[in-house]
Parts: C-alpha cells; sequence; structure tokens
C-alpha cells in the first residue's frame, strides 16, 4: 500500500461522479482533503486490492475483476485508489 498523492487526487476529480450523485470536492486540493479525511487506500496491484476488499468483507464475488467496483479508481500509473464511500 501507497499513501495518497496528486495523481490520486486529481484521478478522483476527475472521476468522482462515478462513486457519488454530486461532486464532493470543487477541486484538486479538496479531492486530496477529501481522501485523507475517508483514509482511501492505495494498492499497487489488483491482488492487493482484492486481498484488502476481502479482508475488510466486501463482497467482490459479483466482479469479474475487482477494479469494476464503483469504489475503486484506476490510476494512470498503474496503482488503485479505493475509497470507501
Amino acid at each position: 500500500m501507497s499513501e495518497v498523492d496528486y495523481i490520486c487526487a486529481e484521478t478522483f476529480y476527475e472521476n468522482q461522479e462515478q462513486l457519488f450523485p454530486k461532486p464532493v470536492a470543487a477541486d484538486i486540493d479538496e479531492a486530496y482533503e477529501f481522501l485523507k479525511e475517508c483514509m482511501a487506500e492505495v494498492f499497487e496491484d489488483k491482488t492487493e486490492l482484492a486481498e484488502f476488499m476481502k479482508d475488510e468483507g466486501v463482497d467482490i464475488s459479483g466482479y469479474d475483476d475487482v477494479s469494476d467496483a464503483l469504489e475503486v479508481f484506476e490510476l494512470p500509473d498503474g496503482r488503485y485508489l479505493y475509497v470507501e464511500a
């Protein structure tokens, strides 16, 4: 796991409607603060992400790919951002 960074904030800001019906952040700085407050998690690969989701009790059986979950944002550098809603 790694920490939330600018790439996470930018990706979340640009795609926040994937998880929330209304924007929760008006800019990238607000997105960064939101991710820190909700203790978003960043994973290096899908295996690490899937293990975390299982450990948290998330039912992933309905997904062909865990990255299809609404709470998961694929980052441009290949990592995955998990935002608990």
